[in-house]
């Protein structure tokens, strides 16, 4: 029989009644509140305010916004408005030309700035806090004068904590304070000795401000608020771009970018812009910077107790804020800083001397295996004062070293360690964590190794111990196994892969993935292994050799361990004889080495590495010339063919061995047909009796020309010459006669 009609879904239909009357009685309070503020939000609009307030989050993310609420209140973030259909086209229209610099000249480009600006005047804010639009802004901010990043401070003024906190805005906040530390930098080079009173009042439109006051008004407006933006999620890398600005360190170090910006950061850039040329070297800033982040190093942690401050450790907003603290703390005031009472690692250390039973003791040893903390300790082994760390090694490290070589997170403070300790604490660290490289290596700690290695290379400790441990490991019946060290047979085979399934080859997908980071440690272990001198580069060295030439060649071929292969060929620890036989395992590869963007490299470094080896060089050369129509048409091809100058190896072979021989700074450096010659005479390896280098066409031709000149010359001083010379051995009164007449200068300087 056929079944009833029913209508679906009336199981909700309850469900969805209950809802519908709960709504109209206002039951839920997330939308009583959210009606009320937009009530609100209309009432203050028909008042004439140009914003409405919205309703503070309860920020469950983040645990420690509970703690610093506890000690700071939380702020409304205000509604500046949003721009129209018609402006958005505009301003996203004027991003894309920026970003592709689709301009004839740079005047071109500063007239279309100028309008770009004249549009967004009293808008700022709005495209500030625009998604679409606030790259735009920063764009602007890297291309702007310094007149123009003035004239943004002021429109900022009154709002940097909501724009610090809010997703997009706060990026543009960090490129202006970013770019206009360097506007500091060179006012403060330019500046006066005496300055007007002007500069210190309020400006009236007519003369600007020095970029130190606008910095200094700035701070004044967030010191309130200074310990909430320390945990914000946005405004904490604000916060820390701004301490680094004060005090006056270089804004584009390794260690400064990894506190200043996350991870996922969008990389915003203006093709064509000039890059700074004081990237490496440290600012110089005025005496008031000094005073103002002495002011925000104390308000940070003014409402901090020493608990709420370990607390920080284990935020992931507020940790990397605390490690700059700390160090620009140690750094900028000094180590005597560690002995004031209101410091922050007196705050955060407070026992002295500290005592494996103190509260001190107690947090550090928390710290060293926590994920996020062990970054503090690192930043304290790293700049914490000699006395206060012997203090600590001696108490807690020592006898725990080898313990934290093993784990996974505090292998990463025992290399900070090692990098500190003198040459006796260092040997004792040697010889207890030496025995344990075996099963370090197998836990895949390279990193413990590699550190282990490189100090003692620093304070002349031999590495022979390392060497037999390591060797050790990978111990085969031929030998030492390198390509077990290199992580070769690690890698999955895409043949079998493209075999299984969906599942399966997304989980070779993610195997491959996960073994890359392992392979890349393993290879830069092995490429320190190659700078030392003695066993343990020629552990690595004696390894390759003895490998096959196919295997070498796919070796070359692997993004990550054709790095080993380029140190090895390079290294100053290997021998000619051992290049020699490196090198040779190559022929018959190169043409199609140098088509692969990771071989190509290898085929490069040949040429490096070939130093005094005429003969091999002239090889690869020959090798070259005969794939020259497919190394014309890849571009890893043409930059091989132009590192080894094979246009000069085909028109002009002697010109290319000589200056080869003077690149390589060998006087020994002979070609094949030199050799052959010396081969025909006889004296093969005889220095005396080889034969004189042929000589270029250009240099026949300058013989000639010299012994035409000479000849020249000879024939005009000897027809000059009287038959009966009255030349007097005293020279006074030479050529004085009638009959004689004085030589030429430049016959004379040729000694005729």
């Amino acid at each position: 029989m056929p079944k009833e009609l029913k209508k679906r879904g009336r199981r909700m239909e309850g469900t969805k009644r209950k809802h519908e009357e709960a709504e109209e009685e206002h039951t839920f309070p997330q939308d009583t509140k959210r009606q009320k503020s937009v009530e609100a939000g209309q009432h203050e609009l028909e008042n004439g305010q140009d914003y409405v307030p919205l309703p503070q989050g309860d920020g469950d993310g983040d645990p420690m916004e509970d703690v610093m609420q506890s000690a700071y209140p939380t702020l409304d973030t205000p509604f500046f408005g949003m721009l129209d259909e018609e402006e958005q086209e505009y301003f996203k229209h004027a991003d894309e030309m920026l970003e592709m610099n689709s301009f004839e000249d740079a005047e071109q480009r500063q007239l279309f700035l100028a309008n770009v600006w004249r549009e967004a005047e009293g808008k700022e804010l709005k495209i500030a806090n625009s998604q679409s639009c606030s790259r735009l802004m920063e764009r602007l901010i890297q291309l702007s004068t310094p007149a123009q990043l003035k004239g943004l401070f002021q429109r900022f003024y009154g709002n940097f904590v909501h724009l610090m906190t809010h997703r997009f805005a706060s990026h543009c906040c960090e490129a202006l304070f970013t770019h206009a530390a360097q506007v500091v930098t060179s006012e403060l080079s330019n500046r006066p000795k005496k300055h007007s009173k002007n500069e210190d009042t309020p400006m009236d439109g007519e003369v600007e401000p020095p970029m130190e006051k606008c910095f200094l008004d700035t701070m004044s407006e967030i010191e309130s608020n200074i310990g909430f933006l320390m945990t914000d999620r946005f405004a904490s890398h604000v916060l820390r771009v701004l301490l680094v600005v004060f005090s006056g360190e270089n804004l584009d170090s390794s260690a400064n970018k990894q506190l200043m910006q996350s991870k996922n950061k969008e990389s915003i850039k203006v093709e064509g812009k000039e890059k700074s040329e004081t990237k490496d070297q440290n600012r110089k800033v005025p005496e008031s910077f000094s005073v103002a982040l002495e002011k925000l190093l104390s308000d940070s942690i003014a409402g901090l107790d020493t608990e709420k401050l370990r607390a920080l450790a284990t935020s992931p907003n507020g940790n990397p804020t605390l490690q700059l603290l700390l160090r620009i703390e140690l750094s900028h005031f000094g180590k005597q800083r560690a002995k004031d009472e209101s410091s922050v690692i007196r705050t955060l250390l407070p026992d002295e001397p500290i005592t494996s039973e103190s509260s001190s003791a107690a947090f550090i040893n928390a710290m060293i295996y926590d994920n996020i903390g062990s970054r503090l300790i690192e930043t304290l082994v790293e700049s914490a004062p000699a006395k206060l760390f012997k203090n600590i090694y001696g108490t807690l490290f020592k006898e725990r070293l080898p313990s934290y070589a093993r784990n996974e997170i505090a292998s990463f403070v025992a290399c900070r360690i090692m990098e500190r300790l003198g040459k006796d604490e260092l040997l004792a660290a040697h010889e207890s964590i030496a025995p344990t490289i075996p099963s370090l290596l197998e836990r895949n700690r390279t990193n413990i190794v590699r550190t282990l290695i490189e100090r003692c290379t620093v304070r002349g400790i031999d590495t022979k111990a390392i060497a037999v441990h390591i060797n050790s490991t990978w111990d085969g019946p031929d030998g030492f196994e390198i390509k077990k060290l290199l992580k070769i047979d690690d890698t999955p085979d895409s043949k079998s892969s493209k075999k299984t399934d969906n599942v399966g080859s997304n989980a070779n997908a993610f195997i491959a993935k996960a073994s890359e980071p392992v392979k890349a440690h393993f290879n830069v272990l092995a490429q320190a292994m190659l700078l030392v001198p003695g066993a343990l580069s020629g552990l690595v060295l004696d390894a390759l050799i003895g490998l096959d030439s196919e295997t070498l060649f796919s070796m070359s071929k692997d993004a990550i361990v054709s790095r080993t292969l380029q140190a090895a060929l390079t290294s100053h620890n290997a021998s000619t004889i051992t290049v020699r036989k490196l090198v040779q395992r190559f022929y018959g590869h190169i043409g199609e080495m140098s088509l692969d963007k990771a071989a190509s490299h290898v085929v490069d470094c040949i040429w490096e590495g070939t130093h005094g080896l005429a003969f091999i060089r002239e090889r690869i050369a020959e090798e070259l010339a005969e794939n020259e129509a497919q190394l014309r048409e890849s571009p890893c091809g043409r930059a091989v063919w132009k590192n080894w100058k094979m246009d000069m190896y085909k028109r002009r072979r002697g010109d290319w061995v000589r200056q080869s021989k003077n690149k390589a700074s060998n006087d020994g450096f002979q070609s094949f047909s030199e050799l052959e010659d010396v081969k025909k005479n006889g004296a093969v390896g005889s220095v005396e009796a080889a034969p004189q280098k042929k000589k270029s066409p250009l240099e026949l031709a300058r013989e000639r020309h010299a012994k035409k000149k000479a000849d020249k010359e000879s024939g005009k001083t000897t027809s000059s010459r009287p038959k009966s010379s009255g030349r007097s051995t005293g020279g006074a009164g030479a050529g004085t006669g009638s009959n004689s007449t004085p030589v030429a200068p430049h016959a004379a300087a040729n000694g005729v």
